[in-house]
């Protein structure tokens, strides 16, 4: 089959007249001129983005926050929800402050920072990011081409984008927490195939893996497990951040998943190459099919559902 091309240590899936036009000494400029568009889109929209009324109202510009909330919801609603805001907020009327983060009485972090912390965490523990910084690397040494591999890539984005599209479709129908149980189990399932595929694979002559049959098993599970992230961890990830925290610690609360969520990230990142020639392929995936089992659990026994519920009924 056309689709199917092989040679003596590494197959390929893609026809070899679809590849010259792609990886040119050229196109690689497109990448760049291509992400200018939604760049500059962005920053104009910046410019029609209200202030949010609860930030404006913890700053003391009041007036303010009941002209973006009438704009919002008409005058009559604006009020009830202009007075619930208020209410909501710490009854000194202090700034908010990273110290608002700390259980005073107990004097350790309040629980639901460290939910929040959790969510942040397991976003990047799966092992996602490994899948979009190091595909190329990933797919090389699982014996595939360096051009098909790259263009695995573009699948898996194709993949993403048509996830997140569902999930904002049935997010406000289904909720926040079946979407992520779905996700975790769903990754849990595609990661632990993708290890075996991986354990049963040959060793080439080139120290890479030869997977032979395995290798369409390991594409498509990777694939699905790229589905079932952008279908939860992806997007409701960020829903439930900014659902969860109470007004008066949401924006610390927000700054402190943030940075937990970057620290994992960088330290996933930089630990998949030192998995990579330490515990191989199956090493690395297994300890990340490992994460994402222990998130079906975290998310069954500490989260809450914040569907259809207001940021003033939020309890720290």
């Amino acid at each position: 089959m056309e689709c199917l091309i092989k040679n003596k240590n590494r197959h390929t899936i893609f026809p070899a007249r679809y590849r010259g036009a792609l990886y040119t000494s050229t196109t690689w400029r497109w990448m760049f001129w291509v992400e200018l568009l939604p760049a500059c889109l962005f920053l104009i929209a910046l410019f029609f983005i209200p202030e949010s009324p609860r930030y404006l109202i913890m700053a003391g510009k009041k007036d303010a926050a009941a002209r973006v909330l009438s704009s919002l919801y008409g005058a009559e609603t604006a009020a009830l929800k202009l007075n619930e805001i208020v209410q909501s907020l710490a009854d000194d009327k202090h700034q908010p402050k990273l110290s608002d983060l700390i259980d005073k009485p107990k004097k350790r972090l309040r629980p639901i920072v460290w939910i929040g912390i959790g969510l942040a965490t397991f976003q990047q523990l799966v092992g996602i990011n490994v899948v979009f910084y190091y595909g190329a690397v990933l797919w090389q040494a699982a014996g595939f081409t360096e051009s098909d591999a790259l263009l695995i890539n573009i699948i898996s984005g194709f993949v993403s984008i048509l996830a997140v599209f569902i999930t904002m479709y049935f997010i406000d129908k289904i909720g926040r927490k079946p979407f992520l149980l779905t996700g975790s189990i769903g990754m849990t399932v595609t990661l632990s195939v993708i290890v075996y595929a991986f354990l049963n694979a040959d060793i080439g002559s080139t120290g890479n893996l030869e997977l032979g049959e395995q290798g369409i098993v390991a594409l498509i599970a990777a694939n699905a497990y790229v589905f079932f992230f952008n279908l939860s961890w992806g997007p409701v990830m960020w829903v439930m951040l900014g659902e969860m925290f109470p007004n008066q610690i949401r924006g610390s609360g927000l700054a402190v998943t943030g940075f937990a969520q970057w620290i994992a990230n960088f330290l996933i990142t930089w630990s998949f190459p030192v998995m990579l020639t330490g515990i191989g392929l199956a090493g690395a995936y297994g300890f990340y099919a490992f994460c994402a089992f222990v998130s079906v659990i975290f998310v069954f026994k500490f989260l809450h559902e914040t569907k259809g519920k207001e940021l003033e009924q939020m309890k720290g």
